[in-house]
């Protein structure tokens, strides 16, 4: 069976609603191909890595959570950018990419997924940032220590997390913000919130954890954003009949 790229558009931007989230780069059709598609693969960078996984499994679609075009960067197609874009084009691959749209989603962004896989209830969004569902907190259904957070994170993630401490005060409450969103430690700690979770670390990040009293975990950026494009993916498949394939690009960050 195959979908019209048309028809996939139409059900992501349904379903994430882009119109409504003032972004860094464009969302949706980033690089058109064919006008039917027959498989799909989903990742969470669109690095050449993923481009040539596409083509060896000859898919007609990427979607992603890191796309292209930026604010900011250079508009000019050179370098690592025309290989990239070359790639696509001569394969006539289509390339959707969603980025604060795919992490906000209350049920299969990436915030929300993990959540789920950390086992951490009662989430709700803090409204003091925009967009609402960025910076999400919630609880634990029993307290856990320092060393049982590390565990879990570097169990379900499969990667070792980076943990600064605020001492052996037990964790009941979590914020959490997965990719980059380590300049929302502030906010969590200013709110009483015990933990905050995200995906990098700055220089800064460690004194703000240590002085305010607020444990802190990166657990690394591609790690905590594996999720969201990967649950969409599999409803993908189930709704509109697309195979579908989740490839995971190896990146330690």
């Amino acid at each position: 069976m195959s979908v019209n790229s048309s028809q996939l558009l139409r059900f992501l931007d349904d379903l994430l609603l882009p119109n409504k989230v003032q972004d860094y780069c464009p969302n949706g059709l980033q690089v058109q191909g064919k006008p039917h598609i027959k498989k799909l693969v989903t990742g969470v960078t669109a690095c050449q890595a993923l481009i040539e996984h596409a083509i060896e499994v000859q898919a007609d679609a990427i979607l992603v959570h890191h796309g292209y075009f930026w604010k900011g960067e250079s508009p000019c197609i050179t370098g690592m950018k025309y290989q990239r874009i070359k790639s696509l084009l001569a394969h006539d691959i289509n390339l959707y990419a969603y980025h604060l749209p795919l992490d906000i989603h209350p049920v299969l962004g990436n915030n929300a997924q993990l959540a789920k896989l950390l086992g951490i209830e009662k989430p709700y969004a803090l409204e003091q940032q925009s967009p609402v569902g960025v910076l999400m907190a919630g609880e634990f259904p029993d307290p856990k220590t320092p060393s049982q957070l590390v565990e879990l994170l570097n169990k379900r993630l499969g990667r070792p997390c980076l943990y600064i401490s605020a001492g052996e005060k037990p964790i009941n409450t979590v914020a959490w913000c997965t990719g980059g969103g380590q300049n929302y430690i502030e906010l969590a700690a200013q709110l009483g919130i015990d933990a905050f979770i995200t995906g990098e670390v700055s220089e800064q990040t460690v004194h703000i954890a240590r002085e305010m009293g607020i444990h802190f975990f990166a657990a690394g950026h591609h790690a905590t954003e594996r999720y969201g494009v990967k649950a969409i993916g599999e409803l993908i498949q189930q709704q509109l009949s697309l195979p579908t394939v989740f490839v995971d690009i190896d990146n330690p960050v």
